[in-house]
């Protein structure tokens, strides 16, 4: 998943960057002008699989990946190879379900090299990689921390963003024309999930989103799934998977923009006072989804 980008809004710049992982590893890693060290090649190269794997071997690949790139040695004023390859792995890191000790080790390579290749950032403004690095610790608990001024900056966002979507409201149609008001459904739980039909993480955790309604909708989950495509690709979809949650649709991305939704899959559980009690970087697994429905009292 990447939401690397918070001043890309418009709808190519958004498919482009967040579409799949797999173009963000090529537009990170592969562009023309990079000339990977021999040390670094294989690096690359493990990178771009790395979700051909099963999620066991892709776990024990990821920590092993996160101790080479930390190895990496830094010249002075060498292009910012390790950042990119740190960046990339953090990013497909989040992807499901590898182990916090996985994750800590992706976390702390990320920290290192920043530490040592601080991007420039824009005046005000905190670089994505920062962001990535903020979002581990604040959503993943990992513990990591950087004197840098752009992760405060970086954990300001994120701060604001929360606050954004804990007040959020919207009203949208379904697949059958009825229409969900968020803020009606008080006294339900509520999970809501931005996707999209070309987001292969999306497909990938909604079998076990289905999975857990059909579980818990008797004692009041209601899933709101967003996609800002249309009807006639969503729909087929839709019916060749058999979901049977709520699909809700946002062609004009309003309601993305109103939860700060910058790269997909992303979740946001709401108890039933309408507080938000979880939220997800990424795709989850059923047992990650399980725990974010127990904050808010399923279990």
């Amino acid at each position: 998943m990447l939401h690397f980008s918070a001043v890309l809004r418009h709808r190519f710049e958004t498919i482009l960057l967040v579409s799949s992982l797999i173009l963000f590893v090529t537009t990170l890693l592969a562009q023309d002008k990079i000339v990977w060290s021999d040390q670094e090649k294989p690096i690359v190269e493990q990178l771009h699989g790395l979700r051909k794997l099963d999620d066991t071997v892709r776990a024990r690949t990821t920590r092993e990946l996160a101790l080479q790139i930390r190895q990496l040695p830094v010249a002075p004023n060498a292009p910012p190879h390790k950042l990119r390859l740190a960046g990339a792995l953090a990013a497909l890191s989040t992807e499901g379900d590898f182990g916090k000790d996985t994750l800590q080790e992706v976390t702390t390579t990320l920290a290192t090299a920043l530490r040592e290749q601080p991007p420039a950032g824009k005046p005000g403004e905190p670089d994505s990689l920062y962001v990535e690095f903020a979002s581990l610790v604040r959503y993943e608990h990992m513990q990591a921390t950087s004197d840098n001024p752009q992760f405060a900056m970086a954990m300001a966002k994120l701060e604001a963003d929360d606050a954004k979507r804990q007040k959020a409201d919207f009203t949208l149609a379904d697949l059958q024309g009825k229409a969900w008001h968020l803020q009606n459904l008080r006294g339900k739980v509520v999970l809501v999930n931005f996707w999209a039909t070309w987001c292969p993480p999306c497909r990938k955790e909604m079998p076990d989103l289905d999975a857990l309604y059909n579980k818990f909708k008797d004692q009041g989950l209601v899933v709101l799934a967003i996609s800002d495509e249309e009807a006639a690709k969503v729909t087929p979809f839709i019916a060749e998977r058999k979901i049977s949650y709520p699909v809700l649709l946002d062609p004009g991305r309003k309601v993305n923009d109103l939860f700060v939704v910058e790269g997909i899959p992303k979740s946001f559980v709401y108890d039933r006072n309408g507080r938000m009690v979880a939220q997800s970087i990424d795709m989850r697994t059923r047992s990650q989804f399980l725990g974010m429905l127990a904050q808010a009292g399923l279990q």
